[in-house]
């Protein structure tokens, strides 16, 4: 199996972890601002010009953020904390996309009242918006369209009909003539039924539900949709031999889709948008730690100074993420189970993969952190979540130190801990 390359040295990396202890995150700006600019001219041919909301939960610093506006795009949210990062970022208006479920009244509030395009996620929904703001509905909403078995979803998302996620196709008819007879002026459609897809034709496919449900809707209300979103789902090529999404092929294959289904009912222009996150900054990210320990047991296990706490994918899911040893991709390889130091046996990064063979002491990079990686850190065993860097084409900046026990044991009112 080829190693993958990386935008830095093994030089480069000590300087950097001479300044910044490992574990961290390291983001290169380069790879997300040339990734974001090819995303948005496989796209510029949509009507009223293309957005990606991007998904602030693949990688919710402001930082970012900031790198990605700078770059068109809006902000995909789905709680409050969210809300006020984009708020932080100057993102406001319809340049929000609010797309929750489940959702508290106090964060309907906060979406409306950054102007925030709101996404409902179930028929009763409606009334409790309306209540939450006061008797009042926005001017302009969105539904989340559950297909149900019309369309496969993936592992991550699973079964479109067993997902807590949106409306049904009866009850996305009813919603739209509820909400036409509220007066609610304006009106958008949205899915999101796999996450990590590599296929080019599923969204191609997405895309044609989508069109065709425009076109039905228009029929048997006479709404005229304004927008649809494509929801996110555009993967990473996790694993060397993976292919990323064509977004040339995708953007060209959706707009013949477009002037087949929408163009022929009278419904153009309408506005195509998308809410991708992982796609846009998780090649970009890479989780930097140093071996500790070797292990020989009844297998061979390799000690790292990052944990499962740091990047909970491989634990959670059995995630694949690559594995590299910088200074030493040509050097003798030897079979592992990469470890971090939880107390738990999935605390494991790989198993059995095959890797340069690092001493004590050497820095080990894991590839495609940047979306769900420190977003999904946490606390357990007392374990304090790493810092976050910016690798800014030779330079770096931190973005985010790393915690301190200080920092993991503020909220606790306990006098032996107050230092």
């Amino acid at each position: 199996m080829t190693d993958r390359t990386l935008p830095f040295t093994r030089d480069q990396l000590e300087a950097v972890a001479a300044q910044v202890p490992t574990p961290f995150h390291l983001y290169d700006e380069k790879g997300i601002r040339d990734n974001a600019r090819r995303f948005r001219e496989a796209f510029s041919w949509v009507p009223g010009g293309f957005t990606n909301y991007f998904a602030v939960k693949a990688l919710p610093n402001p930082y970012i953020i900031d790198i990605v506006k700078s770059e068109g795009m809006g902000a995909d949210c789905s709680s409050l904390g969210e809300l006020l990062l984009a708020e932080a970022c100057g993102i406001t208006g319809e340049n929000i996309m609010f797309s929750s479920n489940n959702t508290p009244a106090k964060e309907f509030q906060k979406a409306f009242e950054l102007g925030a395009i709101i996404n409902l996620d179930d028929l009763s929904h409606i009334d409790y918006l309306e209540t939450a703001l006061g008797g009042k509905l926005p001017e302009l909403l969105c539904f989340r369209y559950n297909p149900g078995k019309l369309k496969e979803g993936n592992v991550l998302i699973g079964k479109p009909e067993e997902a807590k996620y949106g409306f049904t196709h009866p009850q996305i008819l009813e919603g739209y003539r509820r909400l036409k007879a509220k007066g609610v002026k304006r009106f958008g459609l949205h899915t999101m039924v796999a996450s990590n897809e590599l296929s080019t034709e599923y969204f191609v496919e997405t895309a044609r539900m989508l069109f065709e449900l425009v076109v039905e809707v228009h029929k048997m209300t006479g709404i005229r949709m304004e927008f649809v979103n494509l929801g996110g789902g555009i993967g990473v090529p996790y694993r060397p031999e993976h292919k990323p999404v064509d977004l040339e092929l995708l953007g060209q294959r959706v707009q013949q889709t477009y002037r087949e289904i929408i163009v022929p009912a009278g419904l153009d222009p309408l506005r195509v948008v998308t809410e991708n996150g992982r796609m846009v900054t998780g090649p970009y990210g890479y989780l930097v730690s140093r071996v500790l320990h070797k292990k020989s047991t009844y297998k061979e296990y390799l000690g790292l100074d990052a944990s499962m706490a740091n990047l909970m994918r491989p634990g959670m899911y059995g995630a694949y993420h690559h594995i590299t040893v910088p200074g030493k991709e040509k050097g003798p390889r030897k079979i592992y189970d990469v470890t971090g130091s939880l107390c738990e046996n999935n605390d494991k990064f790989a198993i059995d993969r095959e890797i340069p063979d690092p001493a004590i002491g050497d820095l080990v990079v894991i590839h495609e952190s940047g979306a769900h990686g420190h977003s999904m850190g946490f606390n357990y065993n007392a374990k304090l979540r790493s810092a976050e860097v910016l690798w800014q084409e030779g330079k770096f900046h931190q973005i985010r130190r790393a915690e301190t026990y200080a920092d993991l044991f503020a909220t606790i009112d306990y006098p032996g801990l107050k230092k």
